[in-house]
């Protein structure tokens, strides 16, 4: 076992024992919640110890990034199960239906169109969660909470199997309130899963009934800087919290 190795499985750990403590709260265990890894910006060196440690399920932000370092890594590791949770272009949807086994994105009728007809077009139905913009934030995606009855309605219309609701709460702001409402929202609407809970704020998410959390900095650490292209071994690294 390499030393990327130890230090990975390690943190995994830590992150499986926070989560246990959380979940043991609300009469679950952490076997109970889903650990999607996110790797945006990471390259195949920095994801490989992760696998290797034994992590199987990962999220990438972008169809292209995915496109670009999972192909090559799933021939050699077909177990592993990936979810888009960035937002996701309507042109881009054959993409993501033909690379992703869960969406985390559907947030507005033309994406949900594109993705039916690409579901239908592949004869493969993905999974998706509804997200929504519980903060009501002009920079982030997800629809409001006043259009996820209708947008359920449609999916459901268009044999897109939902699992759930996502959302990112607004930085620098206590997040409670924010998963609290996702969580009301989800039981008003008969969906079982909750997509939230990022690096910052799992534990908190875990404890108000997340079933997905997304996590990228607690398990990779540094990222790499957007200005600069992803080195392969995964280093030159900046911390982006609010990334996951």
């Amino acid at each position: 076992m390499t030393t990327d190795t130890i230090e990975a499985a390690e943190r995994l750990t830590a992150i499986r024992d926070s989560m246990d403590r959380a979940a043991r709260l609300t009469g679950r265990t952490a076997d109970d919640i889903t650990l999607i890894a996110v790797s945006k910006m990471q390259g195949s060196d920095a994801i490989r110890p992760l696998i290797d440690a034994g992590q199987r399920i990962f999220g990438e932000n972008r169809v292209q990034e995915a496109q670009g370092k999972w192909p090559a890594l799933r021939e050699e590791f077909p177990d592993i199960a990936l979810h888009l949770v960035g937002q996701l272009q309507s042109n881009k949807a054959v993409d993501a239906v033909a690379l992703f086994d869960v969406i985390h994105s559907l947030d507005r009728p033309s994406l949900l169109t594109a993705l039916a007809r690409a579901m239908d077009a592949a004869d493969r139905r993905i999974p998706c969660y509804v997200q929504v913009n519980i903060g009501a934030e002009e920079q982030k995606g997800g629809c409001t909470i006043a259009e996820v009855p209708a947008l359920i309605k449609t999916a459901r219309a268009a044999e897109i199997p939902l699992l759930g609701l996502m959302c990112v709460p607004p930085a620098g702001i206590e997040p409670t309130p924010f998963f609290a409402l996702l969580a009301k929202m989800a039981r008003e609407e008969g969906l079982q899963r909750l997509s939230m809970g990022m690096s910052g704020d799992y534990e908190t998410a875990i404890m108000l009934g997340a079933t997905d959390i997304r996590v990228g900095t607690a398990l990779f650490g540094e990222r790499p800087s957007p200005a600069r292209p992803i080195p392969a071994s995964g280093r030159g690294m900046i911390r982006n919290s609010r990334a996951g």
